[in-house]
């Protein structure tokens, strides 16, 4: 994916978050929070945006859990080692 369709992906996931904060304002999306990026960060790296649509991907679906657990689960799961991938592969030279 290029860095732009990634950007684009990281504001609908975004944009998800914060429905769900709308919803449900007792949610935390404090891994997420914690990376301090957000999708208007265009100046960040290619992979710190995957690595931020994973992190909130695990969040969103473990925030779903109480709709679809089983499913949630394992969305939430394959998420989390998508992230841990993606954290292998950045760069911090």
């Amino acid at each position: 994916m290029h860095k732009d369709e990634l950007i684009q992906l990281h504001q609908m996931l975004f944009d998800v978050k914060s429905y769900l904060e709308s919803i449900n304002p007792n949610l935390r999306f404090s891994q997420y929070a914690a990376l301090k990026i957000t999708p208007n960060q265009q100046h960040k790296s290619k992979m710190e945006h995957k690595y931020a649509i994973f992190v909130l991907g695990t969040e969103i679906a473990n925030a779903m859990k109480d709709i679809d657990y089983t499913s949630s689960s394992r969305i939430s799961a394959r998420m989390k080692e998508l992230a841990d991938k993606a954290f292998k592969e950045m760069d911090y030279s």
